[in-house]
């Protein structure tokens, strides 16, 4: 057994997760790689987050791609176990609810390596979300749960999770973008695509429940017809959003002058459009969070969300299918009488701090102030 820490990447909201994790390795001297799943392989979704973010190229890519799930979660879990019968690490750290989540903590725990899962005891309870299977078997399975709010300790405790298991350290994503919101604030992406401070609405969808049904998808376009008479909008669309707005004809429907369609771009641009805008309206789990801590009103368009601190405390509202409700919630924003949110506990920039100590005093006999 070789004295790292593996720290597992595949999706875009990994990254953000990974790199306040690799920069207090690299702070308290302890030896990690960076595993790249392949999950999210488009450039903008991927590699130019490290180059964002500041943390090194991947030790290893391990070329997942796309897929139906089992596929993805299988090619991962066997391109993950080639690496472990090489070589074991101490701990593999898992972050968030994608499938290499799983996958990679499901072959780490059958070879008797410890398992690391930050962000965990998040739910939504809706099993037909993938995501939610992922989260609710890595954290059976994990040695260490880091747990982002309160009400995740509540559920991993009535999951039958061992107390002693579970450690509230805050929230890694937030991390990220306390460190990197100064450098885009210096950044002028959203005056590049001729947008106004405060006055343009910034829309990411992605989610099958959302983009993968005909009748679902229409609905969306026309509750973002209803946006652009107010209000520009912004639109960097995901593969997968813009492969079923092609595939089902909808394009045509998306008329408004006030709606700018774009790629999807890197960590630090879209940080920019985020602190410039009016309003987010998405279907994202981070962005719920990242809305939230800078005080930015977002509407999410899901029947529930694993992060309710984001509606209790912060600037989050779900929508669900309910297109009355949205209108709504965009006339009472555009009029300012949206709720302003409020400082959540953890939230502070120093949880990977703290996950970084608890794990050097476990796994490398060294005692520090937590």
């Amino acid at each position: 057994m070789s004295d790292e820490i593996y720290f597992i990447a595949g999706a875009r909201p990994n990254f953000m997760k990974i790199a306040p994790l690799v920069h207090q390795s690299v702070e308290q001297g302890i030896k990690f790689k960076i595993i790249h799943t392949g999950q999210h392989y488009d450039y903008n979704m991927s590699r130019i987050f490290f180059e964002n973010l500041n943390i090194p190229e991947p030790d290893h890519y391990l070329n997942a791609g796309s897929g139906t799930h089992a596929y993805q979660t299988a090619k991962v879990m066997i391109e993950f176990e080639k690496l472990l019968l090489i070589e074991k690490p101490k701990l593999v750290v898992v972050v968030g609810d994608v499938n290499s989540t799983i996958a990679c903590a499901l072959v780490a725990k059958k070879l008797f390596v410890d398992v690391a899962h930050v962000e965990a005891g998040l739910r939504s309870f809706d099993r037909k979300m993938p995501e939610e299977i992922n989260r609710v078997l890595t954290d059976q399975i994990s040695d260490l749960l880091f747990t982002s709010e309160k009400d995740a300790e509540i559920n991993l405790e009535n999951e039958g999770i061992e107390e002693q298991k579970i450690f509230f350290v805050g929230n890694v994503m937030i991390d990220t973008l306390i460190t990197n919101l100064e450098k885009a604030k210096l950044l002028d992406t959203y005056k590049s695509f001729g947008l106004l401070k405060n006055e343009y609405a910034l829309i990411t969808l992605h989610r099958p429940s959302n983009v993968d049904i005909k009748e679902d998808l229409i609905k969306i376009v026309d509750a973002l017809n209803y946006l652009t008479e107010r209000i520009k909008v912004f639109f960097p669309v995901h593969p997968r959003t813009n492969k079923n707005l092609i595939g089902f004809g909808l394009y045509d429907q998306l008329i408004s002058e006030n709606l700018i369609i774009a790629e999807p771009v890197g960590y630090l641009d879209f940080l920019n459009l985020m602190i410039n805008s009016k309003l987010i309206l998405t279907d994202s789990g981070g962005i719920q969070e990242e809305a939230s801590y800078l005080g930015i009103p977002i509407l999410t368009l899901r029947e529930n969300t694993e992060r309710p601190i984001t509606v209790e405390n912060g600037t989050n509202t779900i929508i669900g299918r309910d297109f009355d409700l949205l209108k709504r919630y965009i006339n009472d924003i555009l009029a300012s009488k949206y709720k302003k949110g409020q400082e959540i506990e953890g939230w502070d920039g120093k949880a990977a701090r703290r996950i970084m100590e608890i794990i050097k005093k476990k796994y490398f006999d060294i005692n520090t102030d937590v």
